[in-house]
């Protein structure tokens, strides 16, 4: 059986996802689509999010889809590269995939260094588009 290259982003996506959630500091690790829909990854397995989480979670997931798709200061100060949010319970940080038109959510520990997941995300998902 061959396997097509959707079939491969797929596992690629899936794996790298896996990967981040190797890391201490890591609680969730997802890809979304455009509408904010999760298509691969989720939550570390020793962590229960609570319902309410899991609808927040979707609500920012919704939000950050819509905020890194758009476009209009990509011109005068280039494309996004990452967008964080750092809370008193959590950190959440968006990494789009502009050509595919999706986008890799990760949400960590408030003690984790942003600038070092950032690199650490760019090493595992290095030559994924």
């Amino acid at each position: 059986m061959t396997l097509n290259k959707n079939d491969v982003l797929s596992k690629i996506y899936e794996n790298n996802c896996n990967e981040l959630l190797k890391e201490n500091y890591i609680r969730f690790a997802g890809i979304i689509d455009i509408n904010g829909n999760l298509i691969f990854g989720g939550f570390k397995k020793e962590i229960k999010p609570l319902e309410d989480d899991k609808l927040k979670l979707q609500m920012f997931m919704e939000f950050v889809s819509k905020l890194s798709v758009r476009k209009e200061y990509d011109k005068s100060l280039g494309p996004i590269n990452y967008l964080a949010a750092r809370r008193d319970k959590v950190v959440l940080i968006s990494f789009p995939f502009p050509i595919s038109k999706i986008i890799l959510l990760v949400s960590a520990s408030p003690k984790v260094n942003i600038e070092k997941l950032a690199k650490t995300v760019t090493n595992i998902f290095s030559g994924v588009k």
